[in-house]
């Protein structure tokens, strides 16, 4: 089908399945949900290129092909066989995907928290039948309780009690510290809870971090001293995030190694909005961790995966 210029695209929001990727379609006019494994394909209809995907126009003809995946590893979960590419639901509450032998997932339940406040003094959360994911639910409460419970989240003014209109005047910021970057070397991820928000409300925080690079030199530290002298980057270098790349460049420091056995890891940190540019010509931002200060330890991680990480040390929050 021939290209119509000006674009003409829907004005509704794209709403795609969770886990497929936004991507051009072939006039370069508008955004499209990516075809997945195994799904119909055209130039206007392309595949998920962003997991390996492309369209074979040689078994269907009439302009119409079938998304394939280029040759990798297989995985094997429980017993069960997937091909590279190919997207699926060990639970209900998982959307995995095989990506030349490793498996990543993304939960489809939010898990957020929540701290009682005046317009949800006793939530709980339930589980309704024929749903997978749990559900907050509100319990209504007598005045006296209503406000006494949301204490602990708001301050405590006899003269006022906390308006639905005005929660954060009232909210008692409470930040958990940054937990431990998810890998020990490359792109991972940090995360904390916070209820700094106008509802005043506990929710998950997340932000990218780097260690160091998985290519970065190996300088030992004396014996017993803190690797506190932060490597710093001899040359400056753009950060990589799912095929995109950082619009600055940037200096960051990483964190060496240390001697008998000990683990170097990030001890005071900042965060920074870190803008990134992608091959389809989007623009987007996110949470970044900068290091100030690492630190020798015992507590070493024992994995680097994202979803069965036992490695909980954390670090200390934010410092200007």
């Amino acid at each position: 089908q021939a290209c119509t210029f000006p674009c003409q695209c829907p004005s509704q929001p794209l709403q795609c399945p969770a886990g497929t990727s936004h991507v051009w379609d072939a006039c370069g006019c508008c955004k499209v949900c990516a075809r997945q494994l195994g799904e119909l394909c055209s130039l206007h209809r392309p595949c998920d290129h962003h997991k390996g995907l492309y369209c074979d126009f040689s078994k269907i003809h009439r302009g119409s092909g079938i998304c394939l995946a280029h040759e990798g590893a297989t995985c094997d979960l429980l017993g069960k066989i997937y091909l590279n590419g190919e997207s699926f639901q060990p639970t209900c509450k998982l959307q995995c995907i095989c990506m030349d032998g490793a498996i990543g997932c993304i939960p489809l339940c939010s898990d957020d928290l929540r701290l009682p406040s005046p317009e949800c003094p006793n939530p709980r959360r339930v589980k309704f039948h024929n749903k997978c994911c749990e559900e907050w639910v509100c319990e209504e409460g007598s005045e006296e309780n209503r406000f006494g419970m949301a204490m602990a989240v708001f301050r405590e003014d006899p003269a006022q009690k906390p308006e639905l209109n005005n929660l954060q005047d009232n909210c008692l910021v409470q930040t958990t510290e940054w937990s431990a970057c998810s890998r020990s070397c490359g792109m991972g991820i940090s995360s904390r809870v916070t209820n700094d928000n106008p509802q005043c409300r506990l929710e998950k925080e997340t932000r990218l971090c780097m260690v160091r690079p998985c290519d970065w030199p190996t300088e030992k530290t004396k014996k017993g001293k803190k690797c506190v002298q932060t490597p710093k980057s001899r040359q400056r270098l753009h950060f990589e995030f799912s095929g995109c790349t950082s619009t600055r460049s940037y200096r960051p420091r990483f964190c060496g190694s240390c001697l008998d056995g000990r683990c170097c890891t990030p001890f005071l940190t900042s965060t920074v909005d870190v803008e990134f540019h992608c091959p389809e010509g989007d623009f987007f931002q996110r949470k970044m961790m900068f290091i100030k200060m690492c630190s020798c330890h015992y507590d070493c991680p024992r994995d680097n995966d994202i979803f069965l990480a036992t490695y909980h040390r954390r670090m200390i929050g934010d410092h200007v």
